[in-house]
């Protein structure tokens, strides 16, 4: 039988190789994920008009790729034509889909009126997947609901889809626009599209 004397340096070693896991896991888990991008969107939105659009985009951009998986989303928006399209070609919709999730969010949320966020529940779903239940509480309107899909990539849970009052799947809402697009003009008219909604956003 093998034997490992555990001196105190290793045991040190091993106490800190223990503990690591757990607290990667705790600062990845989806509700933490949502919760330090909704703090990033707060502090934006109570920024926003100094920041304008486009110094909205630039802080939320890390937090977006952060809490988000953009490529996942861009390939799921698509739907089962992105295996048709060029490795290019996709990578030039990712990069033009990214962009204008990004300018969309920094559009919506241009203000601060003492609105605050707060997680409601986290429910498993059968395929593995998690949906964390939020609401923008607004103190002179009502609230809104907005439930994030979170998936694992390898032990990093990333948004995949957002749910506008609960129940609308932002990305099943662009697919038949997407496929269309594709239809029209192939993987540029798609990425053309994209680019032009996010150049002609109001800069507000």
């Amino acid at each position: 039988m093998l034997s490992v004397m555990i001196t105190p340096d290793r045991r040190t070693l091993l106490g800190g190789l223990l503990l690591l896991p757990s607290r990667a896991r705790a600062q990845s888990a989806p509700g933490a994920v949502v919760e330090a991008f909704n703090n990033t969107l707060l502090a934006v939105m109570r920024d926003a008009r100094r920041l304008g659009i486009r110094g909205r985009e630039q802080r939320l951009r890390p937090a977006m790729e952060a809490a988000f998986n953009l490529p996942a989303m861009a390939r799921i928006s698509v739907g089962p034509p992105w295996t048709q399209i060029a490795a290019q070609d996709q990578q030039a919709i990712v990069q033009a889909f990214s962009d204008w999730s990004i300018a969309t969010f920094a559009n919506r949320f241009d203000n601060f009126s003492g609105e605050r966020f707060v997680i409601e529940s986290e429910s498993p779903l059968q395929n593995g997947d998690r949906l964390v239940l939020t609401k923008m509480l607004r103190p002179n309107d009502a609230a809104i609901q907005l439930n994030y899909l979170m998936r694992d990539f390898g032990g990093q849970w990333r948004a995949v889809d957002i749910y506008l009052t609960g129940t609308i799947s932002e990305l099943a809402s662009r697919r038949a626009e997407f496929t269309s697009l594709l239809r029209q003009g192939g993987a540029p008219a798609l990425v053309a599209e994209l680019r032009r909604r996010t150049a002609t956003l109001p800069a507000s």
